[in-house]
């Protein structure tokens, strides 16, 4: 989320209807991403054209109220009643991660000539052990 609102800062900017909300994104929301805001930045990207941002943001909560309550059968503190609930779950959101990194991310660093070989290492190993997580 965070290299999207860095990459989408101007575009972001540009949406935004009040100097307030402008000096917020700069100071708070690019560089710290606070949780509690992360569904309207996940709004503000769907704005400047990222598709279902907001669907994934959801499920990122989810699994982050999971990481603080564990399984919950009655459901009432965590949307996950078992361990493998969260689990497909999790592999789907690393998995939209890469493709947000592919089609988004590394692009827009390429025309910036700011990819590096790191990046592409660090991709192709994250790619490399999401495959085995499926196999």
């Amino acid at each position: 989320m965070a290299a999207l609102l860095a990459l989408e800062r101007d575009r972001l900017m540009e949406v935004l209807r009040s100097d307030e909300e402008r000096k917020w994104l700069e100071r708070v929301g690019i560089p710290r991403v606070p949780t509690g805001k992360l569904k309207r930045l996940s709004q503000l990207l769907e704005k400047v054209g990222y598709r279902d941002v907001v669907h994934y943001t959801n499920t990122a909560l989810s699994l982050h109220d999971y990481q603080y309550h564990g399984p919950d059968p009655d459901m009432a503190m965590s949307k996950y009643a078992c361990r493998e609930e969260a689990v497909v779950d999790a592999k789907a959101l690393v998995g939209v991660i890469v493709r947000l990194v592919e089609s988004y991310v590394k692009p827009s660093l390429e025309r910036r000539r700011a990819w590096t070989e790191r990046h592409e290492k660090e991709l192709d190993a994250l790619k490399e052990r999401l495959g085995k997580l499926y196999s």
